[in-house]
């Protein structure tokens, strides 16, 4: 089989917990090393990644002791790729050198979905 490359999607804060078990559940089922995937945060989704959100909760304010930080983490050392659209974090005044190592910044998440798209990445909408 064609090596998978999947596009994972999420907009809204509170949907944090759902993409990440839903990447999870994906590596599960294919193995390990097996797909490409990324999961690009526009919109409110970016405030997933703000250090005052704490952990990605279903809200900008909640706080989980950092267990959605330390998901995100893992999956990212199992390397999946998280991307973070920089026009976003301005709207929402989340500086860049505040996020995470291991997210990167696009210059415009929708961008990157299309570009993804083109290379042909599945899109799933989270």
């Amino acid at each position: 089989m064609n090596r998978l490359k999947v596009l994972f999607h999420v907009n809204e804060a509170g949907r944090w917990p759902r993409v990440l078990l839903n990447a999870k559940n994906f590596i599960n089922d294919v193995g390990r090393g097996q797909a490409n995937i990324e999961i690009l945060a526009n919109g409110a989704g970016v405030a997933g990644y703000a250090p005052a959100a704490g952990t990605c909760g279903a809200s900008a304010e909640g706080n989980d002791d950092g267990k959605i930080l330390a998901e995100m983490k893992n999956l990212s050392d199992q390397g999946v790729v998280f991307a973070a659209c920089r026009n976003a974090l301005g709207m929402h005044a989340i500086a860049e050198n505040s996020l995470p190592v291991f997210v990167m910044v696009v210059p415009a998440g929708i961008t990157e979905l299309a570009k993804k798209q083109a290379e042909g990445f599945a899109y799933i909408k989270q």
